[in-house]
């Protein structure tokens, strides 16, 4: 088995693992209200999904 000769120093390791990052969630306008929502996702403030009603949202 491959065996370090040296220990790899924090700077090292931490220029390799600058690609490793969390992608920006996605959102879209709802079709219906506007709202930004998620793809394929039930809309928060409607309640709706591909014209269909799904969550009773409380309107304040």
């Amino acid at each position: 088995m491959a065996v370090p000769k040296k220990r790899t120093s924090k700077q090292r390791k931490r220029k390799r693992r600058t690609h490793y990052k969390a992608e920006a969630v996605v959102t879209q306008a709802c079709p219906r209200c506007g709202d930004p929502k998620q793809p394929h996702r039930v809309c928060a403030s409607c309640g709706f999904y591909r014209d269909k009603e799904v969550l009773e949202v409380e309107i304040d």
